[in-house]
């Protein structure tokens, strides 16, 4: 099968390799239909984070199940599903809790598992996939997207939302305007929060930010756009904010922009993982998030907000490669030619 593999940073190809087979009796075996380029794998493609040559890339997609193992009762083969990113057992203390992303059975690293391929070896599939009704033929362009962000960038979003505490009329900062900020606007808007401030320098962002509920665009960094947070809000400070960067100024920011009392939801990777943590003793600001919980919001939540077109995700892809152009799929996003590539698969 071809699969996308990393060579080194700023170089990506398509290999051949051995096709994806059942190793377990709690995995399936997916043929993808489409995949994505994460905003996370240009920590690694840009050489900012290390990554060993000739590692398969990937960790969104949706396809259809072509073969399970012994243990999976709930997924049949021919199922239409989601393949989120984190692999969830359903049953451990972390899984239970509502944090799938922090699953304690499953074994991050070891070999390799590459979405940006024809097929995935997708392990925990009993409970960590998402079904779709029907197949992809019952759905239009738009819809496939959106379930497609639904493996990661909608979940990751929205996980910023739940991880703040975002409830009914609150007011709301989101810090970066990458896929994740901009789906961390539709999780505000979906809890309920009244007035939602995006941090963004670029039209196009903005414009979709705009599209999917925020209210405000600031477009300034640091202390100036701090200031313009609080002439927002007369003083007062947000409610929530959505960390969606991960930079020591956005989390800096982040803690200057909030009321006391407030909560911060970080879900950007860290580029420090040093962090002062006196301004929020000193003003009871809490600070929650991690990696994001996929499957159970897709299943309660997120799955049928796409399905009822309450939300459209789907719109932070704006290219669209096949994959035998993953390094254009790639350096689009790397020289922000676009918000997200997607990656059409079969």
């Amino acid at each position: 099968m071809k699969v996308a593999t990393f060579i080194e940073p700023g170089k990506m190809v398509l290999t051949e390799t051995e096709k994806s087979r059942i190793e377990q009796p709690t995995d399936a075996v997916i043929k993808v239909i489409r995949a994505c380029v994460c905003g996370s794998d240009l920590w690694w493609f840009r050489g900012q984070q290390d990554k060993k040559s000739g590692t398969f890339a990937g960790h969104e997609a949706i396809g259809i199940v072509e073969e399970v193992g012994s243990e999976v009762t709930d997924i049949k083969v021919g199922d239409f599903v989601i393949a989120p990113f984190t692999h969830g057992c359903g049953h451990c203390a972390a899984c239970k809790a509502g944090f799938d992303g922090s699953c304690q059975n499953y074994q991050w690293g070891g070999e390799p598992i590459g979405y940006q391929a024809e097929y995935l070896r997708f392990k925990n599939a009993n409970w960590a996939l998402v079904k779709i009704p029907g197949q992809p033929s019952d759905y239009s362009d738009a819809q496939l997207n959106s379930f497609l962000s639904l493996s990661d960038v909608m979940a990751t979003g929205y996980h910023a939302a739940v991880t703040a505490e975002v409830k009914e009329g609150d007011t709301v900062v989101v810090m970066g305007d990458g896929a994740v900020g901009l789906c961390g606007v539709i999780g505000a808007k979906l809890r309920g929060a009244k007035r939602i401030i995006i941090m963004s320098r670029h039209k196009d962002r903005q414009d979709l930010a705009l599209e999917f509920g925020a209210t405000d665009v600031i477009a300034e960094r640091g202390d100036e756009a701090v200031e313009k947070v609080m002439a927002l809000t007369d003083g007062a400070g947000a409610d929530a904010i959505l960390e969606c960067v991960g930079t020591a100024q956005s989390v800096d920011t982040a803690v200057k922009v909030a009321r006391p009392g407030a909560v911060i939801g970080r879900v950007g990777v860290p580029e420090d993982s040093t962090m002062d943590t006196g301004a929020l003793f000193f003003r009871n600001i809490g600070l929650r998030g991690g990696i994001a919980s996929v499957t159970g919001p897709d299943k309660e939540v997120l799955l049928e907000a796409v399905l009822s077109g309450q939300i459209n995700p789907g719109k932070v892809f704006t290219k669209q490669f096949a994959l035998e152009q993953i390094q254009e799929a790639y350096d689009a996003m790397d020289q922000r030619q676009a918000i997200k590539s997607l990656i059409v698969v079969d």
